[in-house]
């Protein structure tokens, strides 16, 4: 049995399943690979739209499987720091996937798991979730996850959840930022993933990729001309596309553009 199980339909919407379900799905060496494949793949496939990551079983995600950790402890610093940057390469290639990530949420969200949520573009919690960065009560620290998770929650709230290791629900991840919605049952977050699609779905391809990296452009920086400069070059490149030409000469027919499904 795959411990991550893909499915594309013919919409073009990618559902990636963590499929360890006796594990409450906790990374090792084997999934850590699945996911950073497939995103890397499913991001430069054309007929991709949007990709959902949700867990089997239990739990979405308890983080770092303890026999993989206990594998780690008799590794020299070497081989950890490998395995660590494969885990960082992993949460990378979700983090910047040209198409739009949506996490659906349930169940145990522990240290790693956490990093994946953070990773996504939308995020939907099951109430009952319950959110750990649980690293410093195993001597360790969420070092790998950090940039993603800092990038998400701000330092402020990281100051906080790094450091106590408590848990929180799906309402105070909403408050921090880590996820968008909170749902009241499996049928109602799936309610809320079909209208984002129902959005991303009517709009260009091209264009939300290219959305995508702009918040990663300017997120932080200080408006200078530089900056200025280089978003004026972004939205005059993208007039000149061919998605930027269809999508107004369609706006002035009264008709659907195109890509919309």
């Amino acid at each position: 049995m795959s411990s991550l199980d893909i499915q594309i339909d013919d919409r073009g919407i990618a559902r990636l399943t963590l499929n360890r379900p006796e594990r409450h799905n906790a990374f090792d060496e084997g999934l850590i690979a699945a996911l950073a494949e497939a995103f890397t793949t499913l991001g430069t496939d054309a007929a991709v739209r949007a990709i959902i990551l949700a867990g089997a079983g239990k739990s979405f995600c308890a983080g770092a499987d303890l026999g993989w950790m206990q594998r780690a402890s008799g590794w020299s610093e070497a081989e950890n720091r490998a395995d660590a940057l494969r885990l960082s390469d992993m949460l990378y290639a979700i983090d910047t996937c040209p198409k739009p990530v949506i996490a659906r949420v349930h169940g145990a969200v522990a240290g790693g798991g956490v990093g994946l949520v953070a990773c996504a573009d939308m995020a939907v919690a099951i109430d009952g979730a319950q959110f750990r960065l649980s690293e410093v009560r195993l001597g360790l620290t969420p070092a790998t996850i950090s940039p993603f998770v800092v990038a998400k929650i701000g330092a402020g709230q990281a100051r906080r959840w790094f450091l106590t290791a408590e848990g929180f629900g799906a309402a105070e991840a909403a408050a921090m930022g880590l996820i968008h919605e909170t749902a009241i049952d499996a049928s109602a977050a799936d309610a809320v993933i079909a209208d984002w699609l129902v959005h991303l779905l009517a709009a260009a391809p091209g264009a939300v990729a290219d959305a995508k990296q702009l918040v990663r452009d300017v997120a932080g920086r200080t408006i200078d001309d530089g900056l200025r400069a280089q978003t004026a070059a972004a939205i005059a490149y993208r007039r000149a596309t061919t998605e930027g030409q269809e999508g107004l000469a369609a706006f002035f027919d009264k008709r659907k553009p195109g890509w919309s499904r």
